[in-house]
Formats: structure tokens, sequence, C-alpha cells
């Protein structure tokens, strides 16, 4: 058996201070996660104000994930560098800034602008907590718990910003589902210089500045044309997109192979559960987020719901998510494989979408119901998989390794927004009446805004036709996720069989492969 354990015999154990400080990194992680699903409520406002058009509501939700991503592996380089905590605070007033520009913009443009921004922040926040958390809890018992936990804040944050996007729409306008974020944020300058120990590398090498700009030619393209190709076709511009954006990937890792001081050392990779980790984290948030879109959508707009209660509906399925990571951890602990532990928890995720394929226009307990046991599943793997990518790196190497799951995590979203997305879209559009206005055939929201205008029984019908439109549209998306996730469960037991963290080893900095 190959066994993932450390040099360092004795950890130890953290204290109060410790978890102290933990609740104050859940901070920021809470609001980064909160930002993915904060405008889900608020968009019909949003399509109201800002008339956006499909293509742009598109770019609205996406670009946050797509530059997110795009930077997570430069910030955790600058975080193992310059310091964890100086990297976080300085995202903390990035953060801020971006959200007040946003909770002002007049445009749809300058939204998108917004949100890049607020992504740029998002990508020196997200990498500095999961750092902090690894360097921090060194005993490996007491660090499944907490990334757990970390977990748990995650997701729980994503059902958290659909509630509170509901509950400030109901009562303000939608821009105030940004500034939300300042008071959070100055909340964590004032208390993070004080409880928050400072964390970085003392053998960092020169910064590789050209990896920056490769990384972002990486993600960007490839998600754009994929994006596109489901609803534009198969057109010259959108293959040649992914195109490029696969050559730059190889270029990217080329350069990290080569370069005295990378941004991603290849050192991360020998621990024998890095890479299946991350590359399963990446599948599993793609399945999480591929079904949010659709099921907050279709319970304000399908099931007629007003902001606030929409919000509060969408709330109930968050209670199985506070149950799901400590039973996984659990379980691993008392001896059960990790690797099953997985499996199992991808098979249970994939149920979730069978059952929300099964949904019609008047399922909301169903509809909840698939997004609680989807929810668990996909928590219980990610804190697994999380845990497991930690101590398999080194821990000098602790913000590129943490840049790299949440690469994997933002990417894994992003890419399912943009799929499943154009799916449910693809879908839409060949339901809708040819007649229909053309603004009506773009989006559920441009149905209804048109309906709304339109007489008696004419807008009712046009309005009916779009809500079963975007419920099959929901369906479709909801088979292909269960499809993904079904299909993850057994590479991931073949991947993870047999890779253990010993609880009395403490920092698991390098490989062990006695016994191979």
């Amino acid at each position: 058996m190959r066994t993932v354990s450390a040099m360092t015999t004795n950890p130890t154990r953290a204290g109060r201070r410790e978890w102290t400080a933990l609740a104050v990194l859940m901070l920021p992680l809470l609001l980064v996660s909160m930002d993915v699903s904060v405008l889900y409520f608020a968009i019909p406002a949003i399509s109201a104000d800002l008339e956006p058009s499909g293509t742009q509501q598109l770019w609205i939700f996406d670009i946050y994930g797509f530059v997110l991503a795009g930077l997570l592996m430069t910030m955790g380089a600058v975080g193992d560098r310059i310091g964890r905590r100086r990297l976080l605070l300085i995202g903390a007033a990035a953060f801020g800034a971006a959200s007040l520009v946003a909770a002002y913009a007049h445009t749809a443009e300058t939204l998108i602008a917004a949100r890049a921004v607020l992504g740029i922040g998002g990508a020196t926040l997200m990498p500095s907590t999961m750092a902090l958390v690894r360097t921090m809890f060194t005993d490996p018992g007491q660090r499944a718990k907490a990334i757990g936990l970390w977990s748990t804040v995650m997701t729980a944050g994503i059902a958290l910003g659909s509630v509170m996007s509901g509950v400030l729409v109901e009562y303000f306008w939608w821009g105030s589902v940004f500034l939300v974020n300042l008071p959070a944020m100055a909340l964590l300058l004032l208390l993070g210089p004080v409880l928050l120990p400072e964390s970085k590398t003392s053998r960092a090498g020169r910064f590789d500045l050209l990896s920056v700009p490769l990384s972002m030619a990486a993600v960007l393209p490839v998600v754009y044309g994929l994006k596109e190709i489901p609803t534009e076709g198969w057109h010259v511009r959108y293959v040649m997109s992914v195109t490029v954006g696969l050559l730059f990937a190889a270029l990217f890792v080329h350069r990290q192979r080569t370069v005295a001081s990378p941004l991603i050392s290849p050192e991360i990779f020998r621990g024998r559960g890095f890479t299946p980790a991350v590359v399963l984290n990446l599948v599993s948030a793609a399945g999480m987020m591929g079904s949010t879109y659709f099921t907050t959508q279709y319970i304000q707009s399908v099931l007629d719901k007003s902001a606030l209660e929409a919000a509060l509906w969408a709330l109930l399925p968050s209670v199985l998510i506070g149950f799901a990571a400590p039973v996984a951890t659990r379980l691993v602990q008392r001896g059960v494989e990790r690797a099953h532990v997985v499996a199992a928890g991808f098979a249970v995720a994939a149920s979730g979408y069978a059952l929300l394929a099964l949904a019609d226009t008047d399922s909301l307990w169903l509809v909840l119901a698939a997004c609680g046991v989807l929810a668990a599943g996909v928590v219980a793997v990610m804190s697994q998989l999380t845990d497991l990518a930690l101590s398999s790196a080194p821990v000098e190497k602790a913000g590129a390794a943490s840049s790299l799951m949440e690469t994997g995590t933002e990417f894994g979203g992003a890419l399912s927004m943009a799929v499943f997305g154009s799916i449910g879209t693809a879908v839409y559009h060949h339901e809708m009446p040819a007649s229909a206005p053309d603004a009506a055939r773009e989006t559920l929201g441009g149905a209804l805004a048109v309906a709304a205008r339109l007489p008696g029984s004419t807008g009712e019908a046009l309005a009916t036709a779009a809500r079963e439109a975007f419920t099959s549209g929901m369906r479709g998306a909801a088979v292909a996720g269960a499809v993904l996730l079904l299909a993850a469960a057994v590479p991931a037991a073949r991947a993870l069989r047999g890779i253990r963290v010993r609880e009395n080893a403490g920092e698991a900095e390098r490989l062990d492969l006695s016994g191979v």
C-alpha cells in the first residue's frame, strides 16, 4: 500500500487560538462563495433594469468564476511569497471596492466588468484561506475536521447568497446584494491582523511573470468556446477559441516544467493523491453549480414565487449540507476507505440529478429534495478530496496547492454554468414557439417580461409556454449532470484506492513509497 505520510511524527495540536482564527477565515470564504449565487434571485430585476441580452446574462454569471479561476494559480504563488495573511487582507480591500462599483452599475457592460474585478479579489481570498488552514492545523485529524468545516461553509455560502439575494431584492434594489460585502470585509480587515498568523515560504524563487498571462490564456478561450458551441453551433471561431486555449494550456504546463521558479511546482504532483483529487474536485464542482443556475430561476420564475419566498424555500436543501462533511470525515476516520466514501458521494449526488430530471412545472418539493441530495453528495466528496490534496502537498507549497484545488473548483463551476446553461438554453430555444418574439425566445425572464405587456390570454399562453420550455431545459441539463457524476464514481473508486493519511503522521510533506 502507498501511504501519504509525514516526516514530522509529533504534530502540534491546534488550540483555541487556531480555532478562533479558523472562524475568522470563514468570513471571506463565505462571501466569495456567496458571490457565486448572489445574483440568482436578483436576475429578474437586473434583466428589467439593465436589459442584458441572453449572452450578456450568461456573462454576468460566468465572468466572476472565469476570472477567479484564471488567477487563482497566480495568487496562490503570490501568497506563498509575500505571506498568505497579507494577500488575504489585500484581497479583502479589493473585493470591497469592486462590490461598491457593482452595486451602482448602470449598464450590463459595467456590471460584467465589476464582476470581473470581483473575480480578481476573490482569487486572492480563496487560496489564502485554505493555505492558512493547512499551516495552522498540522494534526491530520484536526485538519480533516477543519477542512470539513471549510467545505461546508463554502457550499452553504452558495445557498446563503441566494437567501441574502432574495431578502435584499424584496425590500431594496438589486445593487444591495453587493453592498452586503462591505461591512464583512471591513470586519475582516480589523480582525485579521490580530487573530490570523502570517505564513509564507522561506524558499521562494523569482516570480515568473510570463506564467500569469499564460494561465489566463489557457482558461478563458476554452470556457468561452464551450459556452457558445452548444447554442451557436460549431462555428469556426468557437472551435478555434477552444483550440487556442488548449495550446496555451500546453505552453503553460511546459513553462511550469522548465522554468527555474514556476508558479506551480512539479513537486506538488509527487503525492499520489494530489492529481486525482484536483480532477475529481473539478467534476464535483461542475455537478454542484450545474443545478443551481436552473433551480433558483425555477422556484422564482416558473413557480412564480417572490424573491423572498424563493430564497426561503431554497434554504431548506442546505440542512443536509451540514451533516455531509462531518459524516464523511467520521467514516474515513473509522476505517472506511476514502475511495469508497468519495465514490458513494458521487452516486448520491447523481441521484439528486435523477430526481431533478423528473420535475415538471409544479414540483416544488421534488426540486427541493433533489437539491438537498445533490448538495450533500457533493460536499461529502469535496471535503475528502480537499483533505487528501492538502495532505499530499508539501506545507511550504500550501498556497500553490490550494490554488490548484480552487482553480479546479471555480473552473468546474464556471464550466458547468456554461455547458449546462447552454444545454438548457438550447432546449429552451427549441421548445419555444417559433412565432414568439425574439426577446421571449432568448431567456425565461425576457419571455415573462414580454408576456406581462401582452393582453389577457395571449400573455398567459406565452408565459406558460416559456415556463414549460425552461423546465424542459432544466430536465435536459439534469440528465447530463446525472451522467457526469455517476460516471465519475468508478474512476474515483479506482484512483483513490489504497491512499491513506496516517492520523499520527503530522504534516504530509513527502510521499512514502515503502512497501510498494
